[in-house]
């Protein structure tokens, strides 16, 4: 076995790591016949010296201090990393090499001016102090090894920052000189020299490239890239945290992952290789037994439709139409021909069969003189009206999913669209070669994280579904859901394979936010201590900005100020679930304008607990009114209070502490004049009939109050109670009446003929409401379809339990609709 080893900057960015590099070609010395080693400059010491001679042309004296940092820091890896027996010689060379480098600087500083030719000179210093210490810190362990400086063997043109390498002369002399060397070669990497002896660079990735070009020519078996992941990943682990290693790929699905801004590989590198057909592995030295990525002329053998997804932030795109261009011969070439006269590099390109526009993607930077370009060659036609004014639109980003596997997988577009749309992400443009080998897009570069997270659980994670939950209010159901939650989140794990991560949280007071997940164990202790004040603005603000997929806001207040809110929720492409009635009682415009926003958008809607608690109410009128019935009455017991209150109220007892009783229970409202006041009865039958395709308001519901309005404007709660009772012997009457009469006090909901009524009646035992226990809820239901027989649903319709369990039902839902 016969292999090239590469040690990027973040692998011998420090004592320890320098270590482990030794450590990992001592074990390859041991399996192969042949080993070599290109090493790049200690982590961030390129960007120094560039900050450094910078510092130097403009005449600031502080790049003296830059290069006393830069040899600090290199004489302390010395002396933590060199043997006594070598560090006196190599002392010496190290000074020499400072002194070179000061002398560099200091003509630099005199004469103010910076030439690409003398860049080079002083970047080449990263990789020959690096590759010169550990060349000396191997030698106890390693003593044939030896430093071999990449310029003498590595000939390039004089296009210094970017050198075209000179294959032939290169190739003849990295063979000859290792005909003649079987020692272990630590290499320089990313520096060469021209034909006149000058140092050049080989560009971004040139360390890759060195190892790529000493592999080619040697004809090694493997070129092993080490860096600081395990490998190539699904997506950049920064913007998606579940991305994994990629196990192998081919070249051409690497060097696109590459091209839109997979940062493990650089496109050059892969040339050399390729042409020889040498498979590359990229592996990680702080974990050097994880297996990495292995990279072949063979595509992955795994099924999935793409190997990764790649971008490149902060691109400008521009925008090139008119009628003048259709038909017209040559329009293409003069425009990219402009943008190649100023060096502009296109990253993408679209362009509609129309030819009426042209549109193309560049970096930012290259966004101003591109289009004063395009300007400058188009003057006549633009005067003319023929082609309109440049379109330049600014803070974008480019999204690449890649793989061989689109050849031959349908729907892959399909797919990668449906993520993107489900979750919000408008595609500005968009791109496919006719390799299939990619479908690029391009979004805005606020949505960049969300629209790569969106798009990773789309096409790697779609057999498990995600959803990120965002609560408001915990009171006894936000309690309750987070109880259920917490006790079923493994359970939904594993036999439904859906992942419920709670991301935000807030009470009255505070407010929590955690992208990985706040733990269900201790979130009353994290809200306790949390420095972040509750605003409900704030908190949307940070849940619409976390760029989570599949976000669902859960609402469990009975607070208006929330719920004017959930326009901007929604429109955001974040679904809604609540028990919170405000919103579908409010106006019928604004309950329209909901439900319809909801519809666009993609995303649910979710209120089945505004009535019912955990009672398939709603769901039921949707069905009937979905089929094509029509519902032409109902009668309701719609408040489990009411029906506690009156189920529990005896002549043995007093109202009021019947009332407190249901309270303590949470069977009321927050504020149990809520219910005695009859709103909250006529709120929910006012959202059942508006379900019914009724546009009734408020207004035209009917409300006879349990107690008189002077106790329910009592200033506090416990004031009211106080107030109550001295009402209590009323009740008792009201009570005993109906009892005398074989009857029992229901507070029941009307609808029909288009008007609503809520009001305390007698029922006999022949009537349905009759035989209730407890807090039940009973609803009957006549329609075209149930005309004799109205359908009647009946169960427990209040508490904290149910009605969290209703709320978490709706959450499972909308994750098992990602899968």
């Amino acid at each position: 076995m016969r292999k090239i080893l590469k040690f990027g900057g973040s692998s011998v960015g420090s004592i320890d790591r320098i270590k482990r590099v030794i450590d990992i070609v001592k074990a390859a010395q041991l399996e192969c016949s042949f080993v070599a080693i290109v090493v790049s400059a200690f982590g961030g010491v390129t960007d120094h010296l560039v900050s450094a001679s910078k510092q130097a042309a403009s005449g600031k004296e502080e790049y003296k201090n830059s290069l006393l940092e830069l040899v600090e820091r290199h004489l302390t890896a010395a002396h933590a990393l060199i043997a006594p027996a070598y560090l006196t010689e190599a002392l010496k060379v190290l000074e020499t090499k400072f002194h070179e480098l000061s002398n560099v600087l200091e003509g630099i500083y005199l004469i103010h001016e910076l030439s690409p030719k003398t860049m080079d000179l002083i970047m080449s210093f990263g990789e020959r102090l690096c590759a010169f210490i550990i060349y000396n810190a191997a030698l106890p362990d390693i003593p044939q090894a030896q430093y071999l400086d990449a310029r003498d063997l590595i000939k390039t043109d004089r296009s210094f920052n970017a050198g075209q390498v000179d294959f032939e002369k290169t190739n003849h002399n990295i063979r000859q000189y290792f005909e003649a060397s079987n020692s272990l070669n630590i290499i320089t990497g990313f520096i060469a020299s021209s034909k006149e002896n000058e140092t050049t660079t080989l560009g971004r990735g040139g360390s890759d490239y060195t190892a790529a070009i000493f592999g080619a020519a040697l004809g090694v078996n493997v070129i092993e890239i080490w860096t600081d992941v395990d490998g190539v990943m699904t997506a950049d682990p920064r913007k998606e945290p579940f991305a994994f290693t990629i196990p192998e790929m081919s070249y051409k699905e690497a060097m696109e992952m590459s091209y839109f801004g997979a940062k493990v590989i650089h496109p050059p590198t892969i040339v050399p290789a390729l042409e020889k057909n040498i498979p590359l592995l990229i592996k990680n030295s702080l974990t050097p037994t994880s297996s990495g990525t292995f990279i072949s002329s063979t595509a992955s053998k795994n099924n999935a439709a793409i190997c990764g997804i790649s971008s490149i932030d902060n691109v400008v795109l521009l925008s090139v139409q008119g009628g003048g261009m259709v038909g017209v011969c040559g329009i293409a070439k003069r425009l990219f021909g402009a943008l190649a006269e100023k060096n502009i590099n296109i990253i993408l390109i679209s362009q509609g069969s129309s030819e009426h526009s042209i549109c193309f993607a560049v970096s930012a930077a290259y966004g101003d003189s591109a289009k004063e370009a395009i300007e400058k060659e188009f003057s006549l036609e633009m005067r003319a009206h023929m082609i309109e004014d440049v379109i330049m639109e600014k803070n974008l980003s480019v999204i690449a999913i890649v793989g061989e596997n689109m050849r031959m997988s349908t729907g892959t577009a399909g797919k990668l669209f449906s993520a993107l749309g489900k979750n919000g992400i408008n595609i500005i443009a968009i791109a496919q070669g006719s390799s299939e080998l990619n479908i690029t897009v391009v979004v805005k570069k606020e949505d960049e994280v969300k629209a790569i997270r969106a798009i990773h659980e789309g096409f790697f994670l779609s057999k498990k579904a995600t959803v990120n939950v965002f609560l408001i209010g915990t009171g006894l159901i936000g309690k309750a859901l987070l109880e259920n939650i917490h006790n079923h989140s493994r359970i939904d794990y594993e036999e439904r394979n859906l992942d419920i991560h709670l991301i935000g949280i807030a009470n009255s007071s505070h407010m929590v936010f955690n992208t990985q997940g706040i733990p269900l164990d201790n979130w009353n202790d994290l809200l306790d201590h949390s420095t972040e004040k509750m605003h409900i603005k704030h908190f949307i603000e940070k849940m619409q900005h976390q760029n989570t997929v599949n976000a669902v806001f859960v609402d469990c207040t009975s607070s208006q100020d929330i719920t004017d809110h959930y326009e901007d929720i929604l429109d955001t492409n974040i679904s809604i679930v609540t028990p919170n009635k405000k919103a579908n009682s409010g106006s019928y415009e604004n309950y329209k304008k909901l439900n319809k926003l909801s519809s666009k958008k993609g995303v649910d809607f979710s209120y089945g607990s505004n009535v019912g608690a955990g009672l398939p109410i709603i769901s039921t009128i949707d069905e009937l009114v979905r089929s094509g019935d029509k519902v032409t009455k109902i009668e309701a017991i719609l408040s489990g209070t009411l029906s506690f209150l009156f189920n529990t109220f005896t002549t043995e007892t007093h109202f009021s502490e019947t009332l407190k009783n249901a309270q303590e229970q949470g069977f009321t409202e927050p504020d149990p004049r809520d219910d005695l006041n009859g709103m909250d009865v006529a709120r929910k039958l006012l959202i059942l009939a508006r379900e019914c395709g009724y546009p009734l308001e408020i207004s035209d519901i009917l409300i006879e109050k349990i107690v008189p309005e002077e106790y329910l404007q009592a200033p506090s709660v416990a004031e009211f109670y106080s107030k109550l009772k001295s009402y209590d012997h009323k009740m008792s009457e009201k009570l005993l009446q109906a009892k005398q009469a074989g009857k029992v006090l229901r507070y029941v909901a009307k609808f029909e003929n288009g008007k609503g009524k809520v009001s305390l009646e007698e029922l006999g035992v022949d009537h349905p409401f009759y035989h209730l226990s407890k807090n039940d809820n009973i609803i009957a239901i006549t329609s075209n379809f149930y005309k004799d027989t109205p359908l009647v649903i009946k169960g427990q319709g209040a508490g904290a339990t149910v009605t969290a369990g209703k709320i978490f039902g709706d959450i499972v839902r909308i994750g098992l609709e990602q899968i």
